[in-house]
């Protein structure tokens, strides 16, 4: 009498998961309004300045952590400027600030260099303080704090200092982390 062993059980491949998983279901929202906008206006890859631009335009917290309209409406009417032409010159170009190596063919992912290391940037920062999850303001700080990010540039084409605005966030975070 021969007795078999059952086969062991199929494994799903192996899959890399889209960087939105480790996020709020605002910022996922966030994320994928950026994924659109880079198509829609025909960018190779969804760089931090479309990051920056759905946020704003999603999370009210993160417009909010401009004090006030004048400071917000400079940022969007940059932004604006962008996603209409101003942007051409980024266009079919890898964002790569410096922040994590480029590596293999930057074509073949649809996130920027920049905007993965701004992602993992924000999930470190939710993670000190406890959270499973980022937030918008968690990935604004982390945009803002990568001084050669095209959502840097954005910023400080609107006249928005991004120091300033890095150390805002940390401000309103920590106040919302005080214990009620």
């Amino acid at each position: 009498m021969h007795h078999r062993t059952p086969p062991p059980p199929e494994q799903a491949a192996p899959h890399r998961a889209e960087p939105d998983a480790r996020f709020t279901d605002e910022l996922a929202s966030v994320l994928s309004a950026a994924r659109r906008r880079a198509l829609r206006d025909g960018d190779r890859q969804i760089d931090t300045a479309h990051l920056l631009h759905s946020l704003i335009e999603t999370d009210p917290e993160v417009r909010e952590a401009f004090d006030g309209g004048p400071r917000l409406a400079k940022v969007l009417g940059y932004l604006v400027q962008r996603s209409i032409g101003y942007g051409l010159r980024w266009q079919g170009s890898v964002e790569e600030s410096g922040a994590v190596p480029v590596v293999g063919d930057p074509a073949a992912d649809c996130w920027s260099p920049s905007a993965l290391a701004a992602m993992e940037d924000a999930l470190s920062r939710a993670a000190s303080r406890g959270e499973g999850r980022a937030t918008g303001l968690d990935l604004l700080a982390a945009l803002a704090s990568d001084a050669a990010s095209r959502a840097v540039e954005v910023l400080g084409g609107a006249g928005v200092e991004a120091e300033w605005l890095t150390e805002r966030v940390a401000a309103i975070t920590a106040e919302g982390a005080r214990p009620v």
